[in-house]
């Protein structure tokens, strides 16, 4: 009775589909992370958190995964192949359409005499294949039939038994079976480099947002032009193609986007980020803009537009050790800077474009 209730709100309400799976199912996910691990041991400690999500959350008896499209709305073209989507329209802004639908619903559940277990950690994309809401591409993104990978994921665990779905036990997509290899040739780093796995370490994503120093000279190039996040994978698979429909105008995107310009970001302020990005795109942390700067120089560097060519010169005397090609330590843990930093006196000379 409860679930076609939860069901019957959350359709109501918007979501694209809703399901309910028992809260014990997970143990595959250690398998998976198992076999990442010694895939790739060098990025072993990256992947130790993650380990978290393999147990089931204490008191949860029941999880609940929602899915809605987050293709509908407009991405700045001055931020493509900059930032990657999700972060520019991220459903966890307060402000955001999403965020109001998602408080709307817990409230409906606690109204149910349901608790939700706050701060419960489980993994989103598995427990929303195993409800039968997607599957899983070969970039490890979950796949919607009408919206590709760009579904945004609501998952609560609950004290409550509920009425569960049947558990799917394919949850890869079929539209990957034709030998199609195009996310994987995508990947400018090749940290997805087989079908259904990653080497998190050297993710453009992960060492874009979350990184403790700056990635080596041989890798740099590699990373493009992205500053937070990427969207090459996703963008390169045809079951993608002509799913963003772009129709929609992100709430407040608009007046905060041009912080984001590599040019912004090298010359950004402390208040500034604290103020107006970190909030936003907080991955990177409150100490986090050694990181901005140095990526938004890298991306400079790497684009080879002659309009930077002034910026990335005065970078030789940032005042940030890592952007102008020193090491230094960050808040935080790690060695902010690795490999000598990113500026260009650790390049044989600045780029003529």
């Amino acid at each position: 009775m409860f679930t076609s209730k939860i069901k019957q709100k959350a359709l109501q309400l918007g979501y694209l589909k809703c399901g309910v799976i028992p809260a014990n199912i997970f143990d595959e996910y250690t398998q998976e992370l198992d076999r990442r691990v010694g895939l790739y041991p060098e990025s072993k400690e990256l992947y130790k958190p993650l380990y978290n999500m393999a147990h089931q959350p204490e008191n949860a008896k029941s999880i609940i995964v929602c899915t809605n499209r987050i293709n509908k709305y407009k991405i700045p073209d001055s931020m493509k192949n900059l930032v990657g989507k999700t972060y520019l329209i991220d459903s966890r802004m307060p402000y955001s359409h999403e965020y109001r639908v998602k408080s709307e619903f817990e409230a409906f559940i606690k109204t149910l005499g349901i608790n939700i277990l706050e701060n419960a950690s489980i993994p989103a994309r598995l427990a929303a294949a195993k409800a039968g809401l997607g599957k899983y591409g070969r970039n490890n993104f979950l796949y919607d039939e009408q919206n590709g990978s760009y579904v945004w994921i609501g998952i609560w665990a609950v004290d409550k038994e509920l009425e569960y779905d049947a558990i799917a036990e394919n949850v890869r997509m079929s539209a990957c079976s034709d030998g199609c290899h195009k996310c994987i040739e995508a990947c400018p780093t090749k940290a997805l480099s087989d079908c259904f796995t990653m080497d998190r370490g050297s993710c453009v994503t992960q060492l874009t947002t979350l990184a403790k120093e700056v990635p080596d000279e041989k890798t740099r190039p590699l990373l493009k032009q992205w500053i937070y996040g990427c969207d090459a994978c996703q963008d390169a698979c045809p079951v993608n193609q002509n799913k963003f429909n772009e129709q929609d105008e992100f709430p407040l995107l608009n007046e905060y986007v041009d912080f984001l310009k590599p040019e912004r970001v090298l010359e950004m302020d402390a208040d500034t980020y604290i103020n107006i990005v970190n909030p936003r795109f907080w991955y990177a942390g409150e100490d986090g803009l050694w990181l901005w700067r140095c990526n938004a120089l890298r991306s400079m560097i790497n684009s080879g537009d002659k309009k930077f060519y002034d910026l990335i010169k005065k970078s030789t005397d940032h005042d940030e050790p890592p952007v102008r090609g020193k090491k230094k330590k960050h808040r935080g843990g790690g060695g902010g800077g690795g490999g000598g930093g990113l500026g260009c006196s650790t390049l044989p000379e600045i780029p003529k474009f």
